[in-house]
């Protein structure tokens, strides 16, 4: 059995952002008291002032900014057994942190954790479109306790793409080595990573249930990302760990159309 002191949210701050407040609040406002701590690379008054204001421990990244880095210094920062990288732009619903210890204790071995989501446009939350609806159908064959342990079916749905969204896991660290996440991947070491761990030994546990909100706009990571040159290639790349590069080349036409849904589509 896993309680919420086994868990930290760790929040990754990055700059000035207008909605690391109201991420602060929702996990403030979980229906289980939360252990959270806020890390950032690039420490400035608006960041301090908000760890003062909601009692959250800030610790500074002094290691070149980076995602790998800062990902990987938010794993490093906590001794919890279980921990979620929450992305300040994101809110999470207010049963995340309930749901994901019921469903984590559920298992003999976890490997990892997620949940569905919605998206949050122009501060409306979106909970159905094309996008959303195709990763709930990628997903969905792990929605079955059977599948948890299945290595095959976990790595042919990744070998499509990456259904997972990244701000809904919750990683276990004993199952975790240094350095987890790869710098040499910059748009896509959320997928490099999932699929790394796909490989090994325990469940993959799925909440079919919408726990978390990912915000979209022109500023989010996922927008700069996608605006990325290097995305592309890395896209590409990792659809040929899966496939022979012909036909990585053809799915990749069609994962690349799916990226329109977070310019609007």
């Amino acid at each position: 059995m896993f309680s919420s002191s086994d868990h930290t949210f760790v929040v990754c701050a990055y700059k000035e952002s207008p909605f690391l407040k109201d991420c602060l609040q929702s996990l403030a406002e979980q229906t289980i008291a939360p252990n959270i701590v806020m890390v950032t690379s690039t420490p400035n008054d608006s960041i301090h002032r908000l760890s003062e204001q909601h009692s959250v421990p800030l610790v500074i990244n002094d290691t070149e900014p980076g995602i790998a880095s800062d990902w990987n210094n938010a794993v490093e920062s906590v001794d919890t057994k279980l921990v979620t990288i929450a992305h300040q732009d994101d809110l999470y619903c207010p049963r995340y942190l309930e749901s994901l210890l019921d469903l984590v204790s559920t298992s003999d071995d976890p490997l990892l954790y997620f949940t569905d989501y919605g998206e949050l446009r122009n501060g409306t939350e979106v909970n159905d479109n094309k996008l959303l609806r195709v990763k709930r159908f990628m997903l969905s064959p792990l929605k079955a306790k059977a599948t948890r342990k299945s290595k095959f079916i976990r790595r042919r749905i990744l070998s499509f793409g990456s259904p997972i969204c990244c701000p809904s896991v919750t990683l276990v660290k004993s199952k975790l080595t240094p350095g987890f996440f790869k710098a040499d991947f910059h748009s896509d070491l959320d997928w490099q990573a999932w699929t790394a761990l796909a490989g090994m030994e325990g469940d993959f546990l799925y909440n079919p249930t919408i726990q978390m909100y990912h915000r979209i706009h022109e500023d989010s990571e996922t927008s700069r990302l996608i605006q990325n040159a290097s995305r592309g290639s890395e896209d590409l790349q990792m659809l040929q760990c899966f496939w022979p590069k012909p036909i990585a080349s053809l799915i990749y036409k069609l994962y690349a159309k799916g990226q329109d849904s977070n310019e609007g589509f």
